[in-house]
């Protein structure tokens, strides 16, 4: 599998907080995502894998160049939205699109049009008259109008409210599965990476928990509902979350796979009962430990 991005040890250190040696990586035509708590890095590490902020150690390299030698043609081949848009605000919408295609040699005014009539905005508005959210489709057209190779969104959609954060998403995913694109896309709202990441990684007080393929994570972590006796007292132990109830416990396996077999008859006969549990649930059991 190619890989696009390839970030090794990176490290940057502060007075109250420390991105310890995280490596990562983005394979060609996937969307990654980065989920974790606020403050757990993951806006550091996509400001160093866009060189905005120097690494105190690491290496980082996209498309098999890095940023020392070559780091006009690396910005000119990604497509990047923070959680944050600043436009210069007495300008519109289409200045605001010539202004940005300067930097781009592969920039393609007639897609700029499309996206814009996809995102239902006017060139003539000022970015100023603009919504925060139509503030944020403008910056995906942005990002998008120059055909880039790789896409990086820091928590593009925070504060957004769910039916534009849909919209958005939903074309996001449409666009990659399209074109191929790569992404690599950090948020702490879990619901957004479950509906389109192919990968997962977890982040938490800077470093990394886990990297996983999503489909394998989801279907290794189940909560299990138990009566007494139906679950053998040794895997009881390796739950986590356990909670006693009137009628039985309940708990968080992170191996639903090799125990499945074990809890086939228990199933079969109704004692237990198998539910999934979503990347909110995996996130909190990390954060929170067992």
């Amino acid at each position: 599998m190619e890989t696009i991005l390839n970030a090794q040890d990176l490290c940057k250190r502060y007075k109250e907080f420390t991105l310890d040696d995280v490596s990562l990586t983005v394979p060609a035509g996937y969307i990654k995502g980065i989920i974790g708590p606020n403050g757990a890095g993951k806006t550091t590490t996509i400001k160093i894998l866009m060189n905005l902020l120097r690494a105190d150690g690491g290496e980082v390299e996209i498309f098999g160049l890095n940023y020392r030698e070559n780091e006009k043609e690396i910005k000119d081949r990604i497509g990047y939205v923070g959680e944050e848009q600043f436009f210069y605000l007495t300008k519109t919408v289409g200045w605001t699109g010539k202004f940005v295609a300067q930097y781009y040699s592969r920039w393609d005014e007639n897609l700029f049009d499309r996206l814009l009539m996809e995102f239902k905005i006017s060139r003539t508005k000022k970015t100023r008259e603009l919504s925060r959210g139509m503030k944020v489709k403008l910056s995906f057209a942005l990002a998008l109008a120059h055909h880039p190779d790789l896409l990086i969104l820091d928590e593009p959609t925070s504060g957004l409210d769910p039916v534009i954060r849909r919209e958005l998403l939903d074309f996001l995913k449409k666009v990659c599965a399209e074109e191929g694109k790569s992404v690599l896309i950090s948020s702490h709202i879990t619901d957004d990476l479950a509906r389109i990441a192919d990968y997962i990684t977890f982040m938490n007080e800077g470093r990394i928990i886990f990297e996983e393929e999503k489909d394998e994570l989801l279907a290794s972590w189940k909560r299990i509902h138990f009566k007494p006796g139906a679950v053998p007292a040794e895997r009881v132990k390796d739950l986590t979350h356990v909670e006693d109830h009137m009628f039985g416990s309940v708990g968080v396996t992170r191996d639903y796979q090799k125990i499945k077999s074990e809890l086939a008859d228990g199933i079969a006969r109704g004692d237990i009962k198998v539910e999934n549990v979503n990347l909110d649930d995996i996130l909190i059991t990390f954060v929170k430990g067992k």
